[in-house]
């Protein structure tokens, strides 16, 4: 009965805006809807330098007695506020940012709608090409809304200004009280940082980052290659720490320049958010499984003499390294743990390790991404590169102080045996990946490319046996033939729906109900807790999480007390409505926490949950009684 009543209501509703919509489509173009709201567009400053960034706030003035749908519709029928600039061509793309909207009940729908009354300030960031010529710059801007009073909503139309932008020296700050009312630099979350302050969290978040599950055993493998190099040349070590510092921070750089690509395109961007494309996730699994087998001894990657000779390094075959002594294996263990040949092997180790890194969060590092996310490309480039120097503090601290090689343990036989258990740990990293495939392909197609996976490890094992280069040859054409057919059968799966609790894997204490977040703020408006969770089975933070604090007696018998509504938004495949949702708390990579509560802003928590935490804000939340 009550699916049935909530099903009517949204009929109800949607044929209003369908009657209206249609209307307007019966005149043929003829029917324009009355302006219900206008907008002006201001600049914080006079004029701005070439190359530098610039801020708009644009006022948009909503007529007494009306309201417009806010930029996240209650619905997805209902059409959103949307602000664009006309920007001239080879202009980077502009950075919008929607203020928060109210819950408005209307008397044509039983539901409050979210809505922006009276006045609305959008904000825009946007860089200046660095070529810029001297003078003026008109830049039309466009503001799409649909309004609606008590009892009717209007057909969408649109509002237009223009905004002139004069190119020179830098000017003075004009004072338009819109930048003063809300600071258009980060979100409300993100605690008004500046790019310095930035930049502490970002290295303290790189440098966490090294103890996360996802890249502590590539860590671990590193450092202990180091220490068996410990008899080696200062030279060598020192090289050996920079090469990897590079290949973190070229990656690092990389992914930078893919999120500025990625949003100029206009598509979401976000910590981690790769993995939601199979395709990437089924390549990562490829590389872990070949990691894995290099780490056995079953293979090396041979360079060519010139390329190797010149970074420094020499081949390696595995055979010559099965013909030899165990000494001689524990030397080989030592150049495959410390990263292949030479330097370039040391540099692709440090790619590896950025590549296990996305998938991990933690604290102070979502502060400083959702910090440069929001901001110009500059900005981007700065706090990238810091959590990359974070990232690779280690091996910094290490080319700093080369012999502290000799506090590590002395080399030794148990550094293979070590290197084998690493090579399991990495292989259950492959595990995991094959898990969260299992959520973007169906279970076929998945079992195929097992199958593939399989079909790989035995050319491989294959190649390493055989003393005849001929069979050598054909067991790595067939292992490439192999991965080609794994990365085509990754291509063009599609996603798997799944309930509101499968995310997480394995037994539900809590019992979870699917995310809306204009259901949440309703709860909240009447005197309801409601507790978010935004996970995805590729954040292993998240799964660290769900299993010590929110997947327990303590947590469930917590939520019964004060009668916590448990909601849960699986990202694990690219959804734009939870990327909008994280991006209104200025967030943009999970895990993502909030505690929705009556009369208060919802509170965010930080990337790791701790129960006590947790607690703390339930009960101070519900004013300390349970209900």
């Amino acid at each position: 009965m009550e699916q049935d009543r909530n099903s009517g209501k949204a009929v109800r509703t949607a044929l209003l805006f369908v009657a209206a919509l249609a209307l307007a489509a019966a005149a043929g173009g003829q029917f324009r809807p009355p302006a219900k709201a206008s907008v002006e567009a201001f600049t914080d400053l006079t004029s701005y330098a070439a190359g530098t960034p610039v801020r708009i706030a644009a006022v948009v003035t909503i007529d007494e007695g009306w309201h417009i749908q806010s930029h996240t519709p209650s619905y997805k029928y209902l059409i959103p506020t949307e602000l664009a600039l006309e920007l001239p061509e080879g202009w980077p793309e502009a950075v919008i940012r929607y203020p928060a909207h109210i819950m408005w009940q209307s008397q044509f729908a039983e539901d409050p709608l979210a809505a922006y009354e009276h006045e609305a300030l959008i904000h825009v960031d946007l860089e200046l090409p660095a070529d810029l010529a001297t003078g003026g710059v008109d830049v039309p801007v466009e503001l799409l809304y649909q309004a609606c009073d008590e009892l009717v909503c209007l057909p969408p139309t649109t509002a237009e200004t223009t905004v002139r932008l004069e190119i020179g020296d830098t000017g003075e700050p004009t004072g338009h009280p819109a930048f003063e009312a809300a600071a258009a630099a980060p979100p409300p979350t993100a605690g008004g940082l500046s790019l310095l302050a930035a930049l502490i969290p970002a290295l303290l978040g790189g440098l966490i980052l090294n103890g996360m599950p996802c890249v502590l055993p590539i860590v671990s493998l590193k450092l202990f290659g180091f220490a068996q190099a410990s008899g080696r040349p200062r030279r060598e070590i020192v090289g050996g720490a920079l090469m990897t510092t590079l290949g973190i921070l070229v990656s690092f750089w990389a992914l930078a320049g893919a999120t500025l690509l990625a949003r100029s395109a206009g598509q979401a961007v976000g910590w981690g958010i790769q993995f939601q494309n199979p395709v990437f996730v089924t390549f990562l699994a490829l590389v872990l499984t070949l990691f894995s087998l290099n780490v056995w001894g079953l293979f090396e990657i041979n360079l060519p003499h010139a390329l190797a000779n010149r970074l420094g390094g020499h081949t390696h075959s595995a055979h010559e390294g099965h013909s030899h002594s165990h000494s001689h294996s524990a030397a080989a263990a030592n150049h495959q743990a410390g990263g292949g040949a030479g330097y370039s092997g040391h540099f692709f180790s440090g790619v590896f390790a950025t590549l296990m890194a996305t998938p991990c969060s933690a604290p102070f590092l979502g502060t400083a991404v959702g910090f440069a996310l929001s901001q110009p490309a500059t900005t981007i480039v700065f706090v990238f590169t810091a959590v990359g120097v974070g990232l690779a503090t280690p091996y910094l601290l290490l080319a700093a102080m080369p012999r502290a090689t000799r506090l590590l343990p002395r080399p030794g036989e148990w550094m293979a045996t070590l290197r084998g258990v690493m090579g399991f740990l990495i292989a259950g990293t492959t595990i995991w990946l094959l898990y969260v495939l299992a959520a973007q392909m169906d279970s076929a197609r998945l079992a195929f490319l097992e199958v593939g996976l399989l079909t790989l490890a035995l050319f491989i094992w294959l190649q390493s046996r055989s003393r005849k280069m001929a069979l050598r040859v054909f067991g790595r054409a067939g292992a490439a033939v192999a991965a080609v057919l794994v990365l085509l059968l990754a291509n063009g799966a599609t996603a798997q729906s799944r309930g509101p609790g499968a995310a997480a894997g394995g037994v539900q204490v809590l019992d979870w109900v699917p995310w809306d977040p204009v259901q949440a703020e309703t709860l909240a408006a009447e005197g309801r807790l409601v507790f978010v969770d935004v996970t995805a089975d590729w954040c292993a933070t998240c799964k660290v999480n769900e299993r010590l604090v929110l997947e327990t007696d303590e947590t469930a018998a917590l939520f019964e007390r004060y009668d916590v509504v448990a909601m849960k938004a699986d990202w694990t495949n690219r959804n734009d409505d939870i990327a909008r949702y994280l991006a209104s708390f200025g967030r943009y990579g999970i895990p993502f926490y909030a505690l929705y509560r009556p009369g208060q802003e919802p509170h965010v928590f930080s990337e790791l949950l701790r129960g006590g935490r947790l607690e703390e804000a339930i009960r101070n939340s519900a004013g300390g009684a349970a209900g």
